[in-house]
């Protein structure tokens, strides 16, 4: 692999931790009368992931965190970042948006936060970066929730780089001894870093992250042919504080002592408190258009719906086996609800062994796609006909 790994892994994140809890209590817990009860946590996010249009550049970019040059003016913004859990939460005390360009080397990303007190802590890469006040990249190149990547970066540019095996719900491996080689990071700051006494206007990470490495887990080719769709997400970190003797210290709970939860905003929210559901994230098609040039339109993964039906019979088989202590093949006992989309090929079929899953349907195309009891997602495309 071109991300080179130092060898060795460590608990990676806050929801890795989430994870790992919620992996323990899916042991059969008693409920009423005796009766084992355990919920899987799903998503509650309403509506679609949101999508953008990635444009090329064939313009040379400073990864400086200043992005002035004509072909980051001429990408489109996202969507306003919102809370991890969605509309429904409380909007984000300040605001976050970002812009995704590429070019043959690289898949560059721009986010701009606005924020009246810049500040970081951590200096050395790998650190634990969440601590800080961050901006976080997340990319699953072939849409399958396994084998992708997370970065983290705060105002010192200082990065955290993973490459996830699967999710932590799955009992996923976060390799943070990995590094992603000749990655870029820029970082401007609109006022003054670690100073209280004045007020910020915010800061701006600018990131060139390599194909060469972004490969390893598309499986393909890189970079993204035209019309490509891949699976990407950004959150922000942003924790509460105070200014205690000239430096930023994190507000905390009186009763236990432990600073207060920090806040989670992203671009296509989660419906939970887990940037680990790679299914929640955002669609990022390529365009080999050059950003300013044409306005192309997105066009909706044709996949999606089969796929969105596929992993709620996963999030069913996960809570019946934490019931049961075992899968089921009878599509009843997961109490599921058909699709709103009657053109799906529902039912699926489903197989299972003393341990394990796997389920299909078939696909638009003519093919099928399949989810086994850990959520991968893969595609078989239809036989070629016989000549």
């Amino acid at each position: 692999m071109r991300g080179r790994s130092r060898g060795g892994t460590r608990p990676a994140n806050r929801t890795g931790t989430l994870a790992l809890a919620g992996l323990l209590v899916a042991l059969p817990a008693l409920g009423v009368a005796g009766v084992p009860y355990y919920v899987f946590p799903k998503p509650k996010a309403s509506g679609p992931p949101r999508h953008y249009v990635c444009y090329r550049t064939d313009e040379s970019l400073a990864v400086d965190g200043v992005t002035d040059e004509a072909a980051w003016s001429a990408a489109p913004w996202t969507d306003a970042f919102i809370d991890i859990e969605g509309a429904s939460k409380p909007e984000p005390r300040f605001e976050t948006r970002a812009k995704m360009l590429w070019d043959e080397t690289f898949f560059y990303v721009a986010a701009e936060m606005v924020e009246p007190h810049v500040w970081a802590k951590l200096t050395e890469r790998d650190a634990v970066i969440f601590y800080d006040n961050d901006f976080e990249v997340f990319i699953d190149p072939d849409s399958d929730t396994h084998e992708y990547y997370e970065l983290e970066v705060n105002a010192f540019g200082t990065e955290w780089d993973l490459l996830l095996t699967k999710p932590y719900r799955d009992d996923g491996t976060a390799i943070d001894s990995w590094d992603i080689q000749d990655l870029r990071t820029g970082i401007d700051v609109r006022g003054t870093l670690n100073d209280p006494a004045d007020t910020d206007e915010g800061w701006t990470v600018e990131l060139a992250i390599p194909w060469s490495v972004l490969e390893e887990c598309a499986h393909k080719p890189t970079p993204p042919e035209d019309g490509d769709v891949w699976r990407v997400n950004f959150s922000r970190v942003e924790w509460r504080t105070e200014v205690v003797d000239g430096d930023y210290v994190k507000l905390t709970d009186p009763e236990t002592g432990k600073a207060l939860p920090e806040d989670n905003w992203v671009w296509s929210p989660q419906g939970l408190i887990n940037m680990h559901y790679p299914e929640m994230w955002g669609f990022v098609q390529f365009s080999t258009a050059v950003a300013g040039e044409s306005e192309v339109a997105f066009v909706r993964d044709q996949f999606h719906g089969t796929r969105t039906a596929l992993i709620g019979l996963y999030y069913a088989e996960r809570e019946y086996h934490g019931n049961n202590g075992v899968y089921t093949d009878v599509l009843a006992d997961l109490e599921l609800a058909p699709p709103r989309r009657s053109a799906l090929h529902w039912p699926p079929t489903i197989t299972v062994t003393p341990s394990t899953f796997e389920a299909h349907m078939t696909s638009p195309d003519g093919g099928t796609l399949h989810i086994t009891h850990d959520g991968h997602v893969w595609h078989v495309p239809p036989e070629e006909p016989h000549p």
